[in-house]
């Protein structure tokens, strides 16, 4: 029976993505690396640590990848972070599978700090209190350890939980915990793209507006 929802947050909570693509081509720039937003794009929803070093080449635990995903952070909390808003819906579903009694956990491949940024500009911060970062886990999505942390964190089984994500990353590290996942398509990816979810919807609001014949009803049918 249904016990829990996994959230990743960037393009599934909160209109981020392009903002983090945007904020890696402006740091790679800085330092003489041009590389274009459409090969950086594609890239956003794994882990920084297999980011940078796919788009440019530089080992992210490299003194340069350091300064790099320092720099990033800064430049992406003064010229992105202020402009976020949530996915349309996010607060209301979440709050839905509150009020279910549903046990709520975030698992990000953002960092402690970046994550509660993000999730105080989804609106959604008061609402979930158990939460993984990248420091919980060795390796980043597409990696499962981080999904991994928050089943642990959670105390469920896997068989208990539901992710719910919006990039093919995360439909693989949701496979590799043995986690259900439904995917949302407002983070820019395609349902074909999304292969292997157990269900799609255009965002969080299109899903409320289905909750009732959703997987997030199994509960319900249970009860």
């Amino acid at each position: 029976m249904l016990q829990g929802v996994i959230f990743d947050v960037d393009g599934t909570l909160v209109d981020s993505n392009e903002a983090h693509a945007g904020s890696w081509v402006d740091t790679l720039r800085e330092v003489g690396i041009k590389v274009p937003f459409d090969v950086i794009w594609p890239m956003i929803g794994m882990g920084g640590d297999k980011l940078l070093p796919s788009a440019a080449g530089i080992e992210s635990d490299s003194d340069l990848g350091k300064k790099l995903s320092e720099r990033r952070w800064e430049i992406f909390q003064r010229d992105y972070l202020p402009r976020l808003k949530p996915m349309r819906g996010s607060r209301a579903l979440v709050q839905r599978m509150k009020s279910d009694g549903l046990s709520l956990i975030v698992a990000s491949s953002a960092s402690g700090n970046e994550l509660g940024a993000l999730m105080e500009a989804a609106e959604v911060a008061d609402l979930i209190e158990m939460r993984t970062s990248s420091s919980d886990a060795e390796d980043s999505k597409p990696d499962p350890d981080i999904v991994q942390a928050a089943v642990r964190k959670s105390g469920l089984k896997s068989d208990d939980l539901i992710m719910l994500g919006d990039t093919p990353y995360d439909v693989q590290a949701a496979i590799g915990a043995h986690v259900k996942l439904v995917g949302l398509l407002c983070g820019g990816w395609t349902a074909l793209e999304l292969s292997g979810a157990a269900a799609i919807y255009s965002d969080p609001a299109d899903l409320l507006d289905w909750y009732d014949a959703s997987p997030f009803a199994v509960k319900a049918f249970a009860d």
